[in-house]
């Protein structure tokens, strides 16, 4: 379609609820650029509510001024608009990779969103070592060595890890501890190491093991184990059996993980497999990769956008940002095409630094691949489709059971975990109806609530209390109308009628007085099943033992339990790890362990005299005052 003049987009008059959004743009037209670059609408709070790329900047802010041609979608977002950022670039290509790195920081809410994006673990064989290390490795690539992947899961590495010390016997070890070695360890007693450390194999010899291993994780594995097998005869026939079982135990273990590739491709080489299935207003979006035709492994992704986004604008978006912050490899292959196909390989031909290329194969052995992705894809929004009907009936049954206007999109549960009242933290669990929003979980570390001013054990009330003071007076500060979907739609609490008492004085001194909330109390002996539902003004219930909401319950519960007691445990270690010693100003690691040796922890430090102190080995009598006066007020 022939993008029209600013004169043309003028012309159409906004209606009523976009006219201050479209009066914003009308504004900025005048100073745009008709040069390439890339665009922020922003809202009153100066938030991102879409990131774009231009070829001309001012043609294609113009484009948001035709509001009959608009949909309902865009039309909100223009009237959302308070504020237009820009930044030119040199080429159309420089606009697409930064769009794609302002969309992944910024998530704005117009934007096809791309959730889950984890990085992805590789393989490195680290050569700044005579010996070269095999690892599995995340992250930044400054270590000189060769990195292979990337694979669609830590399982798929450690697989293919074990499976290359079997079979080539490279050492895995760290260089600190290979350089301390003075005897070979368990993974040589086990042949899964050749004991480099030790000198049980030459440098030369454990060169070609490297060699063999780079031809392996390249995809020239048959030439490698034909090499085996040849070595493995020429042993055999020089009665050299043991050496002979040695080259056999490597060539199982290569067949076992080219036994675990359950699709494999040759012709493939260095290649992505990328297939769309939309459904639903739904897209799910399976990414295979393949590296030295050996498929290592896939994932699923289920991308964020309107429903009436086509499929096509679903699957440019995702790969944009999919490659943001990964190199892509050499062939790209879809299931369907896409607009700007030229533009999206020249952007990311640029940041691989290589030739990338994307195709759509039709028919043919390249079909093949896509075809079988397209089927995962499938099967995946099924049943991530299925799964979400089955939430939606269990929010259903959870409005039913306490009573809520409409089913929860926002469910929050809390719980506190401490060993008396030590290393108190409450924590906060999120659940709608796509499960849990991990993102969404807070911990709080109890400030005072639990400590010396409620008891040497711990007060659960209390650090509810102060837990809920947090969360909610916050909330009233942020988000006092409730707009930006941080409010609950229920709370649940793990307790009993206490901490049902202790939420409600915190909610009623917040003048919070409509948001529901409850409380659950396991059941006598602590019997699943037969738990106890507290709410303000109603009598306590249970719910049938084989109720499916029951178990939904429990499973938000079980998961706050879990989140609370992990968060407890990460704070205890870091206050084991450090101690009241750390506040005494010159006392440095080599004296703060001298004391701890000599009297077992820094509570005895406290109680220790001066003379005691000034017994201790490498302390002084100037650090002894010094730590003294600390403790008892002097100085």
């Amino acid at each position: 379609m022939e993008t029209p003049s600013d004169d043309d987009a003028l012309q159409f008059e906004p209606p009523p609820i976009a006219a201050e959004g479209a009066g914003v743009l009308r504004v900025a037209l005048a100073t745009l650029p008709l040069s390439p670059g890339v665009y922020r609408m922003l809202d009153a709070k100066g938030d991102a509510l879409y990131v774009g790329k231009a070829r001309a900047l001012r043609k294609r802010v113009a484009q948001y001024l035709q509001f009959e041609r608009m949909p309902n979608r865009l039309l909100r977002m223009v009237a959302e608009t308070r504020r237009l950022e820009i930044v030119t670039t040199h080429t159309e290509a420089e606009a697409l990779l930064l769009e794609s790195n302002l969309i992944k920081r910024l998530m704005p809410r117009y934007n096809v969103l791309l959730r889950d994006d984890k990085s992805f673990p590789y393989i490195a064989l680290f050569e700044d070592h005579d010996f070269a290390q095999v690892a599995k490795h995340r992250g930044s690539r400054e270590r000189k060595g060769r990195y292979f992947g990337p694979f669609a899961s830590a399982g798929a590495v450690n697989q293919t890890l074990t499976a290359m010390q079997r079979a080539f016997l490279l050492r895995s070890c760290t260089d600190a501890i290979f350089s301390q070695r003075t005897r070979p360890c368990l993974l040589y007693q086990i042949k899964r190491c050749s004991a480099p450390c030790v000198g049980r194999i030459s440098a030369a010899d454990y060169r070609g093991l490297v060699d063999e291993a780079i031809d392996f994780l390249e995809g020239r594995s048959r030439g490698a184990q034909s090499e085996l097998v040849a070595k493995m005869q020429t042993a055999a026939d020089a009665m050299d059996f043991e050496t002979a079982a040695m080259y056999r135990d490597r060539i199982r273990a290569l067949t076992a993980v080219q036994a675990r590739q359950d699709i494999n491709f040759e012709d493939l080489g260095d290649c992505d497999v990328v297939a769309i299935h939309a459904e639903g207003g739904q897209s799910c979006i399976q990414v295979f990769f393949f590296r030295g035709g050996r498929n290592y492994g896939n994932r699923a992704y289920f991308p964020r956008h309107d429903k009436f986004v086509d499929a096509a604008d679903v699957l440019a978006a995702f790969l944009g940002q999919f490659y943001a912050d990964k190199p892509p490899p050499p062939s790209i292959l879809l299931s369907l095409d896409v607009a700007e196909r030229a533009l999206i390989e020249e952007a990311l031909t640029a940041r691989a630094e290589s030739r990338v290329r994307i195709a759509v194969p039709e028919r043919g052995e390249k079909r093949k691949p896509v075809e079988h992705a397209l089927a995962n894809a499938r099967e995946a929004l099924a049943r991530r489709m299925a799964e979400t009907g089955a939430q939606a009936k269990l929010l259903d049954g959870v409005a039913t059971v306490f009573g809520l206007d409409a089913p929860p999109a926002r469910i929050e549960v809390y719980d506190n975990s401490h060993i008396q009242g030590t290393g108190a933290v409450g924590a906060m669990i999120v659940a709608g109806p796509e499960g849990f929003a991990k993102a969404q979980y807070r911990k709080f570390n109890i400030r005072g609530a639990g400590k010396s001013d409620v008891g040497e054990g711990g007060d659960d009330y209390a650090m509810m209390r102060e837990v809920f003071e947090r969360r909610f007076a916050r909330a009233l500060r942020e988000d006092p109308n409730r707009e930006e979907g941080t409010w609950p739609d229920l709370v649940l609490i793990d307790g009993g009628l206490g901490q049902l008492n202790a939420v409600a004085s915190v909610l009623a001194e917040l003048g919070i007085d409509d948001l529901p909330f409850a409380a659950i109390a396991k059941g006598p002996d602590r019997d699943a099943g037969r738990e106890r539902f507290f709410m303000p003004g109603r009598t306590p219930f249970q719910l049938e033992p084989r109720d499916p909401v029951l178990y939904y319950l429990q499973r938000l519960r079980d998961e706050a339990h879990r989140f609370a007691i992990g968060s407890h445990r990460a704070r205890r270690s870091k206050a084991i790890s450090s101690s009241s010693l750390d506040e005494v100003e010159g006392i440095g690691p080599r004296r703060k362990k001298a004391l701890l040796l000599h009297f077992g922890s820094s509570t005895a430090v406290k109680r220790a005299g001066l003379a005691d102190l000034e017994a201790v080995a490498g302390v002084g009598k100037a650090a002894a005052k010094k730590i003294y006066d600390h403790f008892h007020g002097g100085g």
